[in-house]
């Protein structure tokens, strides 16, 4: 059986923060192999997310990725009867390259240990799917399946459509959170004033 390396933190019951086991996840792997491999595709595609998104949206997208994809791996394990840990950074990776994958499907990738075989970001979007989609259907243990599908599926979601829908019409949710936050501290809800 393999052993948690890094292990998101159950919250307090009576605590507000009900997603924060989900978000913590994010930062969560199996191994230390796990952990150098999604940090060598964030590093191989960080560069183009954040051309892309930005840096402030790149982590908004992220963090929510991670949330998205353990929540996804939950129902997948819920639907399966298989109680394992759900791990939310290889969703949240898949995130990013799927997001960049959409955006530039035109854009040629190599495997590192293959650089001689290139291939274009389409097609290795494609690839990665079918694969996660075979592994999901046919109860494979390799992967987390279902956490990597809801990231991809997340990522092309939102660089296609989220970020119309999301990012550009913030600034409604920001006042409305400046509001709330700004009425809890005068009535001393525990909020924190700027």
């Amino acid at each position: 059986m393999r052993r948690v390396m890094f292990t998101y933190f159950t919250s307090d019951p009576s605590s507000k923060a009900l997603c924060s086991p989900m978000l913590l996840s994010t930062f969560s792997h199996f191994s230390l192999f796990h952990m150098a491999a999604n940090m060598y595709v964030l590093w191989s595609f960080s560069s183009s997310i954040v051309s892309l998104l930005g840096c402030e949206q790149f982590l908004a997208v992220y963090l929510s990725a991670g949330v998205i994809s353990t929540f996804v791996s939950y129902v997948a394990k819920m639907a399966t009867g298989r109680f394992e840990p759900s791990l939310g950074a290889s969703g949240a990776i898949m995130t990013v390259l799927a997001a960049v994958c959409t955006k530039m499907p035109e854009a040629k990738l190599a495997i590192i240990f293959l650089p001689m075989f290139t291939f274009t970001a389409g097609n290795a979007l494609k690839a990665i799917i079918a694969f996660d989609t075979a592994g999901l259907a046919l109860g494979w243990r390799l992967f987390d399946h279902a956490a990597h599908l809801g990231g991809a599926l997340f990522g092309m979601w939102y660089v296609t459509h989220g970020h119309e829908l999301i990012w550009k019409n913030r600034e409604p949710l920001v006042k409305a959170w400046h509001e709330m936050r700004t009425k809890n501290t005068g009535k001393g809800g525990g909020g924190r004033s700027n």
